[in-house]
């Protein structure tokens, strides 16, 4: 009895190690599959900067800092954008603001992490000073595995910055990085959390620095695992209609920004 013991001991041992190798080897795969895809790019016709509604409509300013979802990659037109959504439905107005002239314009830098958004926030303080900001960042750090708290800490900073120039400050949080489609699992999975990680972290620093917090993983997760069409060929960017589902998400604490007084 002994003896069998010791075989099957010895079995399970040898099995666990082959597959502890054999998954190490699999997330190895994919990550290397994962950095050879064709990722959509910045399209230079993007510039970001446009304003939407009656002129003699009230003016608002509105800028957006972060990385790619900033810009808009993985759509063709302004107008598929997260900021190009955002414009038009504060420039045809609600019953709490009414109808408002945007000014839209975007520092936002394609694969930025948060240790960019320095520089970012002193483009976006050049000229005339924006009256609402905001922040679409978190992915990159979390698929770069920075560390959730310092990655938090430089976009606390960021906030911090643009509160103290009088600017209100919406950010949406790391999104769901399990919808994402252009890595397999179980390497999916492994980014869902680092990203819910981040986002956590990202919550309570921002929190802390005056800005107001919108849970885009929470908020839109589950339409973005449900619906191929959130995301564009390349399956990590947002198609057009990704961008309108955050757009809707992040609406309504950009119009309650937009109403609050500067300072």
């Amino acid at each position: 009895m002994a003896g069998l013991n010791a075989r099957i001991g010895k079995a399970a041992a040898t099995g666990l190690l082959a597959g502890t190798v054999g998954g190490a080897a699999l997330l190895v795969g994919e990550i290397l599959a994962a950095k050879a895809r064709r990722y959509a790019k910045p399209t230079m016709g993007l510039a970001l900067r446009t304003s939407m509604g009656r002129i003699s409509a009230p003016p608002l300013r509105l800028v957006l800092l972060g990385d790619s979802a900033a810009i808009g990659v993985g759509v063709e037109w302004l107008s598929e954008t997260v900021g190009g959504h955002l414009a038009r439905l504060l420039a045809e107005g609600s019953a709490e603001v009414g109808e408002r002239h945007v000014l839209l314009s975007s520092v936002g830098v394609a694969g930025s992490r948060s240790s960019d958004l320095a520089t970012q926030v002193a483009r976006a303080l050049l000229g005339e000073r924006p009256d609402v900001a905001v922040v679409l960042i978190g992915a990159h750090d979390a698929t770069s595995l920075r560390s959730p708290e310092e990655s938090a800490a430089q976009l606390g900073t960021a906030v911090r910055r643009l509160r103290e120039a009088g600017v209100r400050v919406v950010v949406g949080t790391c999104p769901d990085l399990g919808a994402l489609r252009a890595i397999a699992p179980p390497l999916r999975q492994i980014a869902g959390v680092l990203g819910r990680r981040m986002a956590k972290a990202q919550a309570k620093t921002v929190t802390a620095a005056g800005g107001a917090v919108v849970h885009l993983g929470d908020e839109t997760g589950a339409v973005f695992r449900a619906d191929a069409g959130t995301l564009c060929y390349d399956g990590f960017h947002p198609s057009a209609d990704g961008y309108r589902v955050w757009a809707h998400a992040l609406y309504p604490a950009v119009v309650k920004a937009a109403m609050t007084p500067a300072g």
